[in-house]
Order: C-alpha cells, then structure tokens, then sequence
C-alpha cells in the first residue's frame, strides 16, 4: 500500500538520530624525576576538561605522586578547572597521571545560530560585552609579516562563519605543522618567518590575526583524540589517522554572538569537533599551561606518555557485527521463532515504502510539503506498476488513509488487493480512471450514475437521496464576518478553512453536492439475497452533510437519524481474523451469484411518516464528483 500525506508531513528531528557510541579510555602521564629530594612550591594543574567542553565526559580521575599531598580543585578567573597541589614534604619525583573516559559521538561543529546583528562581518559587538571580551579583544603589536597578511584578508563578507572559516584555512596553509619540543610559544611574526610551527604557534597566530580585526579569541589547551576511520575515503582524500592515538593539542576559539565561543583548529583547517576536549581556554598561552609552579634547584628527567583505547563499540553500518556475533544473533532469532510456533503466536508485518521523484527531488513536495502538484500522479503510476509486476487481475483502491492526531485532514492512500489463488478480481483496467487526465464529471453526472446503479441493483431509479452542505452552519459562518467582507474574500488564519467556505459558496448551497443510497444487503426466505433500500427520514426534509472537507460518505448525519433499539439496529459481527476461513469460490461462481441478486426485484418501502418505525437500513454509498 501506497500513502500519501494530505495534510501535514512528520519529520524526524535532530534529537531523534540514532548514535552509536564508541567509548574511549584516555590515559595521560606525566613524570618529573629529580636527581635529589628537593622541597616543591604549590603546583598548579590545568588537566580537566574545561565547562564548555562539548565531547561528554563519563568519568574522570587525577592521580598525584607523591602519596602525600594536599589538593584543592577551584577556577581561576577564566571559569577553567585548576587543582592546586600542596605536596608538604622534599621529594625526589613528581608524577601526575589523569584517566577519563570520553563518549565520541560525533558533534556537529555547525550548530549553533548566530545573532542577526553578527550574520555578517564586519560587525560591532554590544558596548556590555565587549566590556566582558576585553581581555579577548587586546592584540599584540604586529609584525611586517602579520600586518602583510592582514591586508590580505578580505574586509567585509556576508556570512561571517565562512569568513572564519577562511582565516582559520588561510593560517593551515601559510604555516607547515611540525613537531616541537622547545619549551614556549613563537611569535606570530616568527612562525610567519619561519612558514611552520607546532600546533600552539599556529593557534597564538591565529588568536592574534582574529584580535588585530575585532574579533574576541583566545588560546585553547586540550587533548586531541583521533580515531581510525572504519573505512578508506571513495573519493581518494585523506585516510585520516591509521590508528586510535592521542595528544596534548592547542587551538584558538573565536566568540560570536549567538554561537557563543566557536573552535578553530588551524593545524587542521577544520573547527573543533568531539576529538577536541578542552582544558584550559584563555587570553594568554601562559594561563593555559597544563602544569605551572616552583620547585628548588635540581637536575630534571622529564617522561610523559599518552594512550587512549577504546572500552566499548557498538556495531554501525561502516563497522558491522562480527561474524561469530552475527550468528549468535541468528541463533537467538532462530530459538525465538521456534517459540513463537510453539505457541501459535501469529505475527504481521507492515511496510511504509520512502518514494522521491527523480525528476524533482528538490521539489517542496519531496522534502516538506504534505501535498503538491504531482505526488498523487506518481503515487498512481507505481502501484499500477506494483499491481502489474506482484497482482496481475489486482483491484485498485484510492481512498482514505492514516488520521493523525493533531491533523486537520486524513492523508489518502492507494491500495491494492488480489487473491492468492491468482483468480483476477478485476479484468478490465480502462474502468479504472489515471489520475493524470483531467476529471471534468459534475454532480449531475454522479445523479445520473445514482439512477443507473440503483436500476442496476433492482431498485427504484429515485433511491438516491440528494446531499447538500448545510446552510445553516454556513450562514453562521457568513454572520460572523465584517459586513464588507464576503466569503470570497474572507482572510481566516487556516488556509484550509478559508479554501472550504469558498469552494461551499461557489458551488451553491441549493445545489446537492453527491447522492446517497442507503443500502444493505437482505436474506429473504422467499426471494434470497438481494438488496434493499429504504428512505431515511430526516428532520429538515433534506440530507445535509456535516461541515468538512472529507467525502460525502465520511460526513453524513448517521445519528441524526432515528434511534433504533439495541436488538433492531443492524450490528455487524466481524469475521474472527484468526479463524480458519473457507476457500473463496472462483470468480465464476461470484460472478453469477452477484447477477443473480442484482436480477431479483426489490420493493422499497414507501416514505415513513412522523409517527411511524422507521426502518433499519444503516449503510449507505455515496456519489461525489471530487478532485
């Protein structure tokens, strides 16, 4: 089956995407061997991953050698998580280790919204925060090198992200990425000098070209975890890293109103992803030093190690299950069914297939729009194509589909029926209409059917009650509107309200808008099955529909009619769907049986008066020229 919205379309949102955790232990050593016990000042460590630190964290310890030590965790002025470590006794070695447990799911750089002042550059931030940014704001004096590169740098651009984005390429390509292991931070005019430095130069240099034209930045130290990828690039790119490794990293990050600080990597030339876990985040890169303080005079070995591994990893579409995994589940799938037999517990299964347009796949209709010009055209063309390739001799069905709450309309639904035994229900197909050729047919013409169909089921030409919109429900409606509006051009908030009362009033409300044939079928003793009709007795002597968009057989007045008691009204016991069911007879025999009762005369009962019972016909078909 074929759906269609009529009315609105659901979405999945963001929050709803399904992620696949991968959990990763990282491991960070740090150790300072003294060739004798020497006494330590207070030590500051900046080895925990900062408030703003996007990539969750699952756990986290910081560990101290020596055993004995006292440690105070606090914030320095820059909200960055501090311990202050008192170690009270000489000592002869340091060490600090720090293990934590981080979930990689991947984040999207890009979500944040920007203000609607600071969607282009250049910009001017509000007087009260850049009182706030100040110390974010002051740049040191530039160089010829960085004034030349300055200049370079476009002045204006309409989307000030891609402006950052550009700078921060624009340093990933001036400067070439090394390792170095010389202690402190090159100016920016002699990383431009030299055309290279580690990941702190590039990121002071950046930080400092994003001051020297108004934007507020500062340096970022963190851990930088890059994964392996669990697949090659098609295109022939980079392959990333060919193993799972870790490492102290600098970055810069820029504030931008709205999106608040946004991380730039200019080692990359990428922004901060969840590989990037920050530390410290400040002005200056001495504020940011992972470990700061004082000792007395001795000769240092200094040894550090870093290692990350991954502690759980869900199967994905790029990393499957393994092969003795996916047997395993197999094998639980297999035990299940085999329960599920045992028990007689039956199961269905339904399918909602995704169709696009190749021919518009950007149209409104494919990405947001419940309806559109060519959606029921094509949803036509493939279940004629599905009823051709799986039910040849298939029936066609267009009609009603889901009702979600909320919805002011059911969606419509193409539906196709067949027999198993392959017995055609239906043999000729130009009876059935494309939605493709144009429909010019009028209520007449459905009166006109009426007549013919009910000749046709042995009842009076005249058993078809004409139905028309209620104008008392209208005429309320016309009341309310402002003496020098009409209907026409009335301006109701819902579109579909509006297009309702037109369409009413250009069609007339005297003019019957389908007809209606109560109809049920009737087991005679004498005459068999065959149909019967009666004629409705309705309070205003006319059948008017209830007000709505639906066709004429969703909206008619059944409770309107007479009440029937319990042991009159015409119940219908449906078939237990789990009971067996005897054969369908062939098509031949159903065939017969459908003239025969066709060919059986009918008497209608004459019209019922006031004081009369009235009878117990509640089910009727109903004639509508729609669409």
């Amino acid at each position: 089956m074929f759906y269609g919205p009529r009315a609105a379309l659901h979405k999945g949102t963001p929050s709803e995407r399904v992620l696949m955790p991968i959990h990763v232990a990282l491991t960070h050593r740090t150790a300072y061997q003294y060739d004798r016990v020497i006494g330590m000042g207070p030590q500051v460590i900046r080895l925990r991953p900062a408030p703003h630190c996007r990539t969750p964290i699952l756990s986290y310890s910081l560990n101290i050698e020596p055993k004995l030590h006292f440690l105070n965790w606090q914030q320095d002025p820059f909200a960055n998580y501090c311990a202050r470590l008192v170690i009270p006794e000489k000592t002869d070695k340091f060490v600090v280790t720090v293990d934590l447990v981080a979930d990689m799911a991947v984040i999207n750089p890009f979500d944040f919204f920007v203000e609607e002042g600071a969607k282009a550059w250049p910009f001017a931030y509000e007087p009260d925060l850049k009182k706030e940014l100040t110390p974010y704001l002051e740049p040191a004096p530039a160089g010829p090198l960085q004034r030349k590169l300055l200049a370079s740098l476009p002045t204006k651009n309409d989307v000030t992200v891609d402006f950052l984005i550009d700078v921060n390429r624009r340093v990933h390509e001036e400067v070439e990425y090394c390792v170095r292991l010389e202690p402190g931070i090159q100016t920016p005019e002699e990383t431009l000098t030299k055309k290279s430095g580690s990941c702190r130069d590039s990121g002071w240099l950046l930080v400092q070209l994003l001051r020297h034209i108004g934007f507020a930045a500062r340096f970022v130290s963190g851990y930088l975890i890059q994964l392996r990828p669990d697949v090659k690039p098609v295109d022939g790119g980079a392959a990333g890293a060919s193993v799972d490794f870790t490492d102290l990293h600098a970055w810069a990050e820029v504030y931008v109103p709205g999106a608040g600080w946004i991380g730039l990597d200019p080692t990359s030339g990428l922004l901060a992803g969840e590989g990037h876990i920050p530390l410290a985040a400040t002005p200056q890169p001495s504020s940011a030093a992972p470990i700061s303080g004082a000792h007395e005079a001795a000769e240092v070995e200094f040894d550090f190690s870093m290692k990350v591994e991954r502690i759980l990893e869900t199967p994905r579409v790029t990393l499957p299950y393994s092969e003795e995994t996916w047997q395993a589940v197999l094998t639980a799938g297999q035990q299940v069914d085999d329960r599920l037999n045992k028990a007689d517990v039956r199961l269905s299964m339904g399918g909602e297939p995704t169709f696009v347009s190749i021919d518009d796949m950007d149209g409104e209709e494919w990405k947001t729009d419940a309806v559109g010009p060519t959606k029921r055209a094509y949803a036509e063309d493939l279940i004629r194509r599905l009823r051709d390739r799986f039910a040849p001799g298939g029936l066609l069905h267009y009609g009603q589909g889901k009702w979600y709450p909320g919805e002011q309309l059911p969606r419509w639904a193409f539906a196709l029926y067949w027999r198993r035994d392959q017995q055609p229900l239906w043999e000729n197909d130009t009876l059935i209409d494309s939605e493709r050729k144009p429909l010019n047919a009028t209520v007449e013409d459905a009166g006109k059917l009426m007549g013919a169909l009910c000749t046709q089921l042995g009842l009076p030409a005249d058993s078809g009650i004409p139905a028309f919109e209620d104008p008392g429900y209208y005429a309320l409606v016309e009341q309310k509107l402002p003496l020098n509006v009409t209907p026409e051009e009335n301006k109701l908030q819902d579109p579909a309200e509006r297009a309702r009362i037109v369409r009413v009033f250009e069609h007339g409300l005297d003019r019957p808008v389908s007809y209606v044939l109560p109809v049920q079928v009737w087991q005679s003793p004498d005459l068999g099955r065959r149909w019967v009709t009666e004629r409705w007795g309705l309070r205003r002597n006319k059948l008017y529909l209830m007000p709505g968009d639906s066709p004429a057989g969703f909206r008619l007045p059944i409770n309107s009619l007479a009440a029937l008691p319990a042991y009159d009204f015409p119940h219908v016991l449906p078939r237990d769907p789990f009971g067996d069911t005897p054969p369908l007879p062939g098509r031949e025999i159903l065939v017969q049986q459908r003239r025969a009762v066709m060919l059986r005369p009918a008497p209608v009962p004459p019209p019922l008066g006031p004081s009369e019972i009235y009878g117990s016909v509640r089910t009727a078909l109903a004639i509508e020229p729609r669409d």
